[in-house]
């Protein structure tokens, strides 16, 4: 089994204390990097839900550096506390309430020589939780030592954002809309009562905050790009001598600039480089520097006493976190395209990249914009990934505009590295494409669009000169298609090319595609055909069908009618090339009672010829989730198939988070690790048994191998209609043809009682 695609720039990083490693949130586990090689050493597994706060623990000492412990919260309501170096859970703090957000005040690793007895350790946490909108938003904070959550919340905010913690841990705060929220721990072992907060007012939402390392300094970044420094905060509210501070007279605005209305500080002065929004901001170790970065991907240095700055610019996507380490050498920094750099300090350096999956069908050059001008609607691969064809929708500007294109991407070795090919705007007039498919054996593509019409498309190898000039190959339409003038839904090719299936609402059309002739129609579904894909050589055809009554269908070219079908959302399917199985991924509805562990989707193993699943698996997020087979490399597996050699295919699915899991389906081992997806795991039984609920309603139990199911066939409305539908020696007696076509004629009257 093989796991991966997880985002590494969900939250901020954390570095060891020597610098050495680098802990980053990795979904439900946190990964632990190596800063030398880029490597992941280890990884902490442990938490049900999304990590968002690593927090690594720091040490007083020089030679207390090689500790190596840390605190993580999570989504799953526990904070946990870690020794990343073995790794190891040493204590769990169950606070049975999501965290979005943790800092840890005056944090520390108490010494070994220390006699005194170790006080209290506090964390403060913002809430989400969105199914409970009276607990969304809120700050709490949560006695670390005793494993309880103290008092009620502090404030409630708008959006729990990510809090933040000055290094000394007397201050932390978070931007609350066009407010800044700042409280003043006052010692190590406070009380809950003695946590003082001041707001800080903007007139615009305020995005990015950081505090000073040693002065009572605050940097707020707002949604212009603006950058906005508070001095002397606090000093009115969070003095101990307040009576005189009281007993004087409020400075007016000109003994204060740039302070709105009645905020606690002496001055606040601003600066504007930035045109987008602020993303981060963090102060360097000595507090001389000041860091800041957004969404058109420039690193800025600000000099805190002059306001002198300097840029590294063309890192290639948004900023999201800034952080030092303890090694003044280098410092990271984490991007929206799913990378973490180490920079080399004070030049800014490129050092090496950890890089997550992502995918990028634009121009190098990033540009950020503040609207989205262009929507990649469609991609697809052919089955050797050489080529690629990508169909890109150009949104309409004030209403007026619109452009679609269909772009040909071709891939000369395997880095995934595509360069375009042939670009072709508005291939279906102004229709947008709804299907794209290429030719399993040869350099040919079809196109479907919601206007009725189907393109092939073909590539030439072939260089001509024309008027003296090298013309370059590309692709080119080599026949167009319709049918009844009804809008194409899907589109598909068999595994060995002879045939191209497209589906006309909800009707099935078979062509050849070399002539472009019409041969053959297969019966309607309840709703239109939103996929068609082909099950191996085969002569099976699998449907989906999705609205008000969704259907997944197989369907016997053979015999030109339907096989079998369930009453199911599928949100993805795929199918093997050499064999009858296929697997589809399956929407469980909101309104179903069956619920386990919070999961939506479920996973189904088909042969073609069996209604009966071959297996299940009940996954999480499976909305936006994708299905695919991929060839196995033998050496790669240590595990052994049921048959007792090396599975050939392997089984991916990537969820709506783009995280991904590759294993083997026939193997019954992995059954629970997919199932759970690293997480607790559940008996097998219980997740079959979920599995075919998902599909049957509430069912008794039975025994697959003894019992058969009859699978539950969509019935007609009308029988007549289809009861003679398909071939001639493959129709019932004709005592059921008259039995089912009387009774479809017979009135039933409800009896009377006189």
């Amino acid at each position: 089994m093989i796991t991966g695609g997880k985002s590494l720039v969900s939250s901020s990083p954390a570095f060891s204390n020597d610098g050495k490693k680098l802990l980053v949130c990795t979904g439900s586990t946190v990964s632990v990097f190596s800063t030398s090689t880029g490597m992941q050493i280890t990884e902490l597994e442990g938490h049900s839900a999304r990590v968002t706060s690593v927090i690594v623990v720091p040490v007083a000492a020089p030679a207390s550096k090689i500790l190596c412990y840390c605190w993580t919260s999570s989504l799953d309501g526990t904070i946990r506390y870690w020794d990343f170096s073995l790794p190891e859970l040493i204590k769990k703090v169950d606070v049975q309430l999501p965290v979005q957000s943790m800092v840890i005040p005056y944090l520390s690793t108490p010494s070994v020589e220390s006699n005194e007895k170790p006080s209290n350790s506090y964390a403060f946490v913002s809430i989400e939780d969105k199914q409970h909108k009276v607990l969304h938003g809120q700050i709490r904070m949560v006695n670390l030592t005793k494993s309880s959550v103290v008092g009620g919340p502090l404030a409630e905010t708008q959006n729990p954002e990510r809090m933040v913690v000055s290094s000394s841990g007397e201050f932390f705060g978070i931007r609350n809309g066009r407010k800044l929220h700042v409280w003043k721990v006052p010692t190590k072992d406070f009380k809950y009562d003695e946590v003082k907060k001041i707001k800080l007012h903007h007139t615009k939402n305020l995005t990015a905050l950081a505090f000073h390392p040693t002065e009572r300094l605050v940097a707020g970044g707002d949604a212009t790009g603006r950058i906005l420094i508070w001095r002397g905060f606090g000093k009115r509210n969070f003095t101990q001598n307040e009576r005189l501070f009281s007993r004087g007279k409020v400075r007016n605005e000109e003994e204060r600039p740039g302070v709105r209305d009645d905020d606690d500080a002496d001055s606040c002065s601003t600066w504007h480089w930035h045109p987008t929004e602020v993303k981060f901001l963090s102060f360097s170790s000595d507090g001389a520097y000041l860091y800041s970065g957004g969404r058109e991907g420039v690193l800025v240095v600000w000099q805190l006493d002059t306001g002198k700055k300097k840029f590294l610019p063309r890192i290639g996507s948004a900023l999201l976190y800034f952080k030092d380490s303890p090694d003044p050498s280098f410092s990271s920094i984490s991007c929206a395209d799913n990378q973490i750099h180490l920079l080399k300090m004070p030049s800014m350096e490129i050092l090496m990249s950890i890089a997550g999956i992502k995918v990028q069908v634009y121009e190098r050059n990033y540009h950020p914009d503040d609207d989205v001008t262009m929507v990649v609607s469609l991609v697809a691969l052919s089955i050797d990934g050489s080529k690629m064809g990508t169909v890109e929708v150009k949104l309409p500007e004030e209403g007026i505009g619109g452009l679609v294109s269909l772009k040909f991407w071709t891939s000369e070795s395997r880095s995934g590295e595509y360069t375009l090919s042939t670009v072709i705007y508005e291939p279906h007039s102004d229709a947008g494409i709804s299907a794209l498919a290429f030719h399993p054996t040869r350099s040919m593509a079809v196109s479907s669009s919601y206007r009725g019409d189907f393109k092939i498309w073909f590539r030439n190898y072939e260089t001509q000169l024309k008027d003296q000039e090298l013309q370059k190959s590309g692709w080119r339409c080599q026949s167009v298609g319709s049918y009844k003038k009804r809008p194409l839904t899907a589109a598909a090719f068999s595994t060995d090319g002879s045939v191209l299936a497209v589906a006309a609402e909800a009707v099935i059309t078979l062509w050849n595609p070399d002539t472009n002739v019409l041969v053959a129609v297969i019966g309607e579904t309840l709703m239109p055909i939103v996929t068609l894909s082909f099950i191996g050589k085969s002569e099976y055809l699998v449907s989906v069908s999705r609205g008000s009554k969704p259907q997944l269908s197989v369907w016997s070219m053979s015999k030109l009618s339907m096989s079998w079908s369930y009453k199911l959302l599928s949100e993805a399917v795929t199918c093997t090339t050499d064999s009858l199985h296929f697997a589809v991924l399956g929407i469980i509805p909101k309104s179903d009672e069956i619920t386990l562990q919070d999961r939506d989707g479920v996973i189904l193993l088909f042969d073609a010829e069996d209604p009966i699943p071959v297996a299940t698996w009940s996954v999480k997020k499976a909305k936006g989730g994708g299905l695919g087979f991929v060839q196995s490399n033998p050496s790669l597996h240590d595990e052994k198939s049921t048959e007792g050699r090396a599975p050939s295919l392997m089984l991916v699915y990537i969820n709506g988070d783009h995280e991904y899991v590759i294993f083997n389906p026939y193997s019954r081992e992995e059954h629970d690790a997919i199932t759970n997806l690293r997480e607790p795991q559940l008996p097998l039984e219980e997740s079959e048994r979920f599995g075919y609920a998902s599909i049957y309603g509430e069912l008794p139990a039975f025994n697959l191998k003894k019992e058969p199911i009859a699978f539950p066939f969509v019935p007609s409305d009308k029988p007549w209609e289809t009861v003679f539908s398909g071939s001639s020696h493959v129709l019932p007696p004709l005592t059921n043809l008259c039995s089912a076509f009387l009774a479809s004629l017979l009135e039933k009257r409800t009896s009377v009682e006189q």
